[in-house]
Formats: C-alpha cells, sequence, structure tokens
C-alpha cells in the first residue's frame, strides 16, 4: 500500500506544477509581450531541458557522456520533443548497455 505522505507529496506536486502553468497564463492572458519578454518565454523550454541534461556534463558514465553527446547532435537538428525523446532513449539503451 502507498504511503499517505507519499499520495499527499505526489497530489501537491501537481498542484503546483498545475498552478505554475495556468497563474502564467491568467496573469498574462490580456497583455502583449514585447520582443524581449516573447524571447525568454519561446527560450524557457530550452532553459529546463538544459538544467535537465548538465549534470550529465560531469559524470564519469561513459553512457552518460556519449548519450549527452548524440543529445546535443539531436537539438542542433530536431525540434525539441524528438530530442528529448531520442535523449531518454538514449541514454535508457546505453546505460543497459554499457558498464
Amino acid at each position: 500500500m502507498i504511503d499517505a505522505v507519499t499520495v499527499l507529496t505526489i497530489v501537491l506536486m501537481a498542484a503546483v506544477t498545475y498552478l505554475t502553468r495556468i497563474g502564467g497564463y491568467l496573469l498574462l492572458r490580456d497583455r502583449r509581450l514585447g520582443p524581449r519578454a516573447s524571447a525568454v518565454m519561446e527560450a524557457a523550454p530550452g532553459c529546463v531541458l538544459i538544467s535537465v541534461i548538465a549534470p550529465a556534463f560531469v559524470s564519469d558514465r561513459p553512457a552518460d557522456l556519449i548519450a549527452l553527446a548524440v543529445t546535443v547532435l539531436a537539438a542542433t537538428r530536431l525540434p525539441m520533443l524528438p530530442t528529448v525523446l531520442i535523449g531518454v532513449a538514449t541514454a535508457g539503451l546505453l546505460r543497459h548497455l554499457l558498464p
């Protein structure tokens, strides 16, 4: 059985995630963003991706370093979703195959 604290933690994390997403929409729905603010909003998903893969730069595992190189290469050629899928699949496969 799942612990009640674990369920509460998951529900609260989901609520906070939802509130941060809907909060931006509610705050900015009647406003026009300038070019600078638009550029920041468009760059945000890339920043999130970098924060996820940045720890692999200091990894000593060959599988992580190869997966990082493949992900960076994919990021230069493909949109965000295929890049994430390729990165996750490559990391999982290489971690399984390499020590």
